[in-house]
C-alpha cells in the first residue's frame, strides 16, 4: 500500500482511538472512583453512595444497620423540632400511649427501693381476677427474680405487657404473709383512659380534665358530657393544662360538639400539602353550653387546636398561660423493619389564620427545647409585663377581637404561677422527690387503716389529724435534708397540699386527687368566677386580660 492510501486511514484510526479512549476512561473512572460522577451529579444519591463507600473501603468492619439507626435521628433533627425517627423496639410503646387499649396485666405500679409496688389494680382487669391487691410487691416474673437496679419503668412494661391471652407468672410479696404468693395472670385488653376527671365542681358547673387526645378521647368526652348533663350541668370547664396533644382527628370531633354549623375549626397547609379546611357540621350537642378552657405552657398540638378554635370562634373563654406553640403536622411512615418516622408535612392554622407553631431554627433543638425555661427566667409565668405581643402578627376573631400570632395560644385571662409559700426548703424537698417518697411510704405502711375511707373528703379529714408535716420533716432529715423550721412552716400549706394529695391519689384514684387539688387552684377558681358572672361567651370589646 502506498503512502497516499495510508494517509486516508489516519483520520479514521485517530477517531476510533479517541472514542475507545473515552469509553475506557469512563469505565475506569466509574469503577475505581467510588462512583464519584454519580455522587457529584445526583445529590439525592449521596447518602446511599456514602454508605456503599464506607462498606466497601472503610478501614474497619462497620455494622451498617447500627450506622443507619444512628444517622436517622440526626438527619430528621436537621428539619424541625418534631420530625422524628422511632426505632422498631420503641414503636409499639409510642403507639400504645395514644391507642384505645393495650394488652397487659392491669396494674398501676411505682418503683420504690428497686422493687415494683402495685399502687392500684384496674377494676375488672386480669390482676384483680386472680386476687392481686394494691400494696403488693412484684418480686419475680416467670420464676426469675425481678428486683434491683435493673428495674425501670421500661423494663417493667416489657415484662408485664404482652400478647392478649398470653400468661405471666408473678411472685408476690404481701405484708403479713410469710411466704411468697404465686399468681399466674392471663394478659388481657387494658383500656387507656385519656380523661382523668369528670365531676360537678359545685351544684352547677362541670369539670373535665383531658390528659391527651387518643383514639378513644372523643367517645370518652361524649360519655362525660352525658353524665354531667344528667346532673343538670349549666356550664363547663375543660382543663387542657399539661396536655401535650395527640391525634388531630379526635380534637376536631370534640370541638365540633361545641360549635354551630359551618364554623372553621382549623386548617393545615404545607409545601406538598394543599390547604385543607376542617369545618363543624352542626351536629354538636353542647353548642349553647357556657365554656371555659384552661391551658398552660405545656398545652401543645391538639390542645392548641382545641383552644384556638374556641377562642377564634368566640365560643368560650381561655384561661391560663401561653401554650407551648407546637403547630407542625406529622405524618407517620413505617419501614419494613418495624421502625417508623414522624415527618412534618404541614402546619396548623387557627380559624383567624394564626400559625400555632412558635419560631425555630433548623437543627437548633437546644434553643427550642430551652424556650419554656427562657419564658420562666424572663418572668412570663409571673407577670403580664413580661409578655410582649408581636403587633405585626395581629389577627381577629369572628366578632373582631384582636388575637396574636407568633406561636402558641395566648389566653383571654392570664393566671400567673402561684408562688405563695414557696421556699428553698420546699424546693429541695420536691426536687429530691422526698415528698413523693414519704407519701408512698406512709400509704404503704398505713394502707389497712386508710382503706376504711372510701372518698377523698373523709380521707382528708383523717390525714389532717395525723401531723404529717412533722413526720415528713423527720423522714427528710433522715434522707439528708436539714430541718429548717422557719422555712418549713412558711411552706406549711404547700407541704400539706402535696402530702395529702399524693396519699389521696395512692389510696383512691386520679380523679379524687384532681378534685382535691382543684379546691385551691387559682385557674379553676377564675373559671368558676367567669361562669358565675355569665361571661364565658366573649364580647366584641373583650381583649386579653391579666386578672
Amino acid at each position: 500500500m502506498d503512502n497516499k492510501k495510508k494517509s486516508h486511514f489516519i483520520p479514521i484510526i485517530t477517531a476510533v482511538c479517541m472514542v475507545l479512549g473515552i469509553l475506557i476512561g469512563t469505565f475506569y473512572a466509574h469503577h475505581f472512583s467510588g462512583n464519584r460522577l454519580g455522587i457529584i451529579n445526583t445529590s439525592s444519591n449521596k447518602l446511599n453512595a456514602l454508605l456503599r463507600i464506607i462498606e466497601d473501603q472503610y478501614v474497619d468492619t462497620v455494622k451498617m444497620a447500627d450506622l443507619v439507626e444512628s444517622a436517622m435521628p440526626q438527619i430528621l433533627g436537621e428539619l424541625d423540632p418534631h420530625s422524628a425517627y422511632i426505632p422498631a423496639k420503641d414503636l409499639k410503646a409510642v403507639n400504645d400511649d395514644l391507642a384505645g387499649s393495650f394488652s397487659g396485666i392491669g396494674v398501676q405500679f411505682t418503683i420504690n427501693n428497686d422493687t415494683i409496688h402495685v399502687n392500684n389494680v384496674i377494676h375488672g382487669g386480669p390482676s384483680e381476677k386472680v386476687g392481686i391487691l394494691a400494696g403488693d410487691r412484684i418480686i419475680s416474673v416467670n420464676d426469675t427474680a425481678f428486683v434491683g437496679k435493673e428495674i425501670t419503668n421500661n423494663s417493667v412494661q416489657r415484662k408485664l405487657k404482652g400478647p392478649k391471652g398470653s400468661s405471666v407468672k408473678l411472685g408476690i410479696y404481701r405484708l403479713g404473709e410469710k411466704e411468697i404468693l404465686p399468681f399466674t395472670v392471663v394478659r388481657g385488653d387494658i383500656p387507656v383512659k385519656s380523661i382523668d376527671a369528670c365531676y360537678l365542681i359545685n351544684d352547677k358547673y362541670g369539670y373535665i380534665k383531658i390528659e391527651k387526645f387518643g383514639e378513644n378521647t372523643y367517645g370518652e368526652l361524649l360519655f362525660a358530657l352525658a353524665q354531667l348533663n344528667k346532673k343538670d350541668c349549666q356550664g363547663l370547664i375543660i382543663d387542657l393544662r399539661d396536655n401535650t396533644g395527640g391525634f388531630m382527628g379526635p380534637a376536631i370531633q370534640m370541638i365540633n360538639e361545641f360549635l354551630p354549623k359551618e364554623r372553621l375549626i382549623v386548617y393545615t397547609e404545607g409545601r406538598k400539602s394543599p390547604r385543607k379546611n376542617y369545618y363543624s357540621n352542626g351536629t354538636g350537642s353542647n353548642q349553647e353550653m357556657p365554656l371555659v378552657v384552661l391551658i398552660n405552657e405545656s398545652s401543645a398540638s391538639s390542645s392548641e387546636i382545641f383552644s384556638g378554635a374556641i377562642q377564634d370562634n368566640d365560643r368560650g373563654t381561655i384561661v391560663g398561660r401561653r401554650s407551648f406553640g407546637k403547630g407542625l403536622v406529622q405524618q407517620p411512615i413505617e419501614f419494613s423493619d418495624g421502625s417508623a418516622i414522624r415527618l412534618t408535612i404541614a402546619r396548623y392554622y387557627t380559624p383567624s389564620g394564626r400559625c400555632i407553631q412558635k419560631p425555630y431554627n433548623k437543627g437548633n433543638d437546644e434553643e427550642y427545647e430551652m424556650d419554656i425555661m427562657n419564658r420562666f427566667e424572663h418572668g412570663e409565668f409571673f407577670s403580664q409585663d413580661s409578655i410582649k405581643q408581636d403587633e405585626s402578627k395581629v389577627y381577629h376573631t369572628a366578632i373582631g377581637r384582636p388575637v396574636y400570632g407568633g406561636g402558641g395560644i395566648m389566653p383571654d385571662y392570664f393566671i400567673p404561677v402561684d408562688t405563695t409559700g414557696m421556699t428553698s426548703y420546699f424546693q429541695m424537698a420536691r426536687n429530691r422527690r422526698l415528698i413523693i417518697q414519704f407519701s408512698f411510704n406512709y400509704t404503704d405502711k398505713h394502707r389497712p387503716a386508710l382503706q376504711q375511707y372510701k372518698d377523698w373528703p373523709s380521707l382528708l379529714q383523717h390525714l389532717k389529724s395525723q401531723n404529717l408535716l412533722e413526720q415528713f420533716a423527720r423522714f427528710a432529715e433522715e434522707k439528708g435534708l436539714k430541718r429548717r423550721n422557719i422555712l418549713m412552716y412558711k411552706s406549711k400549706e404547700l407541704f400539706q397540699l402535696n402530702l395529702y394529695g399524693n396519699i389521696i391519689y395512692n389510696m383512691i384514684d386520679m380523679e379524687a386527687y384532681i378534685e382535691y387539688l382543684n379546691q385551691s387552684d387559682t385557674a379553676v377558681k377564675k373559671a368558676v368566677e367567669i361562669l358565675e358572672r355569665k361571661e364565658a361567651f366573649p364580647k366584641a370589646s373583650d381583649g386579653i386580660s391579666f386578672n
